[in-house]
């Protein structure tokens, strides 16, 4: 069988840009939340202590994930989309409640957030689909029923909880993928005019305060000291940062607390403050290297299956640094959607570094794998 074999020219074809590139997003990021935690006694463990507890939790999960050949990981595809919703279902019985929204699971010994899970599981439950119903024409809206019927219902699941920003993230994701796989344009036509149809309605279901976020997006001044001040505070700690930056540790929004949820989702500001134009724009590159990188990996993948999941996953990251950056630059608005690799949190870094690993699978499988 295919995980029994082991070959040892996947260790001579190892992607170390790759590695390196997540590396040194991490690295950045653990200075950076050591600099958002500076000014904070805490009593038991700083929070970028933490960090790299989860990136070596995740370092572990990648090798795993790196090791088994990804095809048979997408022979359990739908054994891991249905563990990730049983999960999902467990968060409303079992899951504990913060800032509102009932999304993470208590082991005793740390937090989860299955739909962090469910992002990759998605990706590997897709790609096993659209390898098994591959078609040389553009899918049809009445082909895609099944792929929509997946996604739709961890969707639900985490709009209930609630979680508006990975619900998007997790639609954006489907949309690049059936976009990527191809779709007739006439079924696109019908979804666009149907969605602006069901737009109006989907604003009843919204929570208050995701009301309250959209209509602040629109006008940022209409509440300045109340929704709106997460991205009024963002902005001045961005424009403050100049040319060169502060300098670390020198950050006024950020030492001084104004700052938000500064080692969370506004952590590019904390980064922006510190070390200005110039290191965001290096930052930038950073990320833009890494998504080039993935796309160049599903572009040389040997087969289908290792296309989608490359893709897949570099979309995921590429949504992901998109809606943080321009929401804290306040061109979107604030959906709760961390940086990848920089903003503190355990179950986004172990699931982003799995998928990592997954991805390094696909590139070193396309010198070896075998017809």
């Amino acid at each position: 069988m295919i995980f029994l074999k082991f070959d040892r020219r996947i260790f001579q074809y190892f992607d170390w840009t790759l590695l390196a590139l997540v590396l040194a997003i991490c690295a950045i990021g653990i200075l950076n939340i050591y600099s958002a935690g500076f000014s904070v006694s805490e009593s038991h463990f700083p929070f970028y202590v933490k960090q790299i507890q989860w990136i070596l939790l995740g370092l572990f999960f990648m090798i795993t994930a790196f090791l088994i050949d990804y095809r048979v990981i997408c022979q359990a595809a739908y054994l891991i989309y249905g563990i990730s919703i049983a999960l999902l279902i467990i968060v409303f019985f079992y899951g504990y409640t913060t800032h509102g929204s009932q999304r993470w699971i208590s082991t005793g010994f740390f937090a989860f957030q299955p739909s962090e899970l469910m992002k990759l599981a998605l990706i590997i439950v897709l790609a096993r689909y659209f390898d098994n119903h591959n078609s040389n024409e553009p899918y049809k809206l009445r082909e895609l029923f099944i792929p929509f019927v997946i996604i739709l219902i961890p969707c639900l699941l985490i709009l209930r909880q609630p979680d508006l920003g990975t619900a998007l993230i997790i639609m954006l994701l489907f949309a690049s993928i059936i976009f990527f796989m191809g779709v007739n344009w006439k079924s696109v036509a019908i979804a666009l005019v149907s969605s602006l149809v069901l737009l109006p309605l989907g604003w009843y279901f919204l929570k208050a305060y995701q009301k309250e976020r959209l209509l602040t997006f629109l006008n940022p001044e209409h509440d300045p000291l109340g929704a709106g001040y997460h991205v009024i505070q963002s902005m001045i700690a961005i424009g403050s940062g100049g040319v060169f930056g502060k300098g670390f540790l020198n950050g006024s929004q950020t030492q001084l607390k104004f700052l938000p949820e500064q080692q969370t989702d506004f952590i590019f500001s904390v980064f922006a403050e510190e070390w200005g134009f110039i290191g965001a724009l290096v930052l930038a590159i950073m990320f833009m290297s890494l998504i080039l990188w993935g796309l160049k990996i599903a572009l040389h993948s040997r087969d289908l299956l290792g296309t989608i999941i490359a893709f897949g996953i570099t979309a995921l990251i590429s949504w992901e640094v998109f809606i943080n950056v321009g929401m804290v630059l306040g061109v979107l608005p604030v959906v709760g959607i961390p940086l990848p690799f920089l903003s503190y949190g355990g179950s986004a870094m172990v699931c982003l570094m799995t998928a990592i690993g997954l991805l390094m699978n696909v590139s070193v499988r396309r010198f070896i794998l075998q017809s």
